[in-house]
């Protein structure tokens, strides 16, 4: 038996504060994308906030979509 993947979502956009995420320009954020696993999501967020690494006010999140699609995972 394989395990089911656990989907996680990386996109990041402009932020108000750097510490919180309440996004400014919704219709601006950057989609990385969707990884099967955590690790694979955690290297894709790495790259993406190191090119923005500059920019204090650009922040890039990890969803774990699958905890919204099956809360028991």
């Amino acid at each position: 038996m394989t395990d089911k993947p656990l989907m996680h979502l990386v996109f990041g956009g402009r932020v108000s504060d750097p510490q919180g995420v309440d996004f400014v320009d919704l219709d601006n954020i950057e989609i990385v994308g969707i990884y099967p696993n955590f690790k694979e999501a955690e290297t894709a967020w790495r790259g993406a906030s190191q090119k923005n690494v500059d920019d204090a006010l650009y922040k890039f999140v990890v969803v774990h979509l699958h905890k919204l699609i099956d809360p028991e995972t």
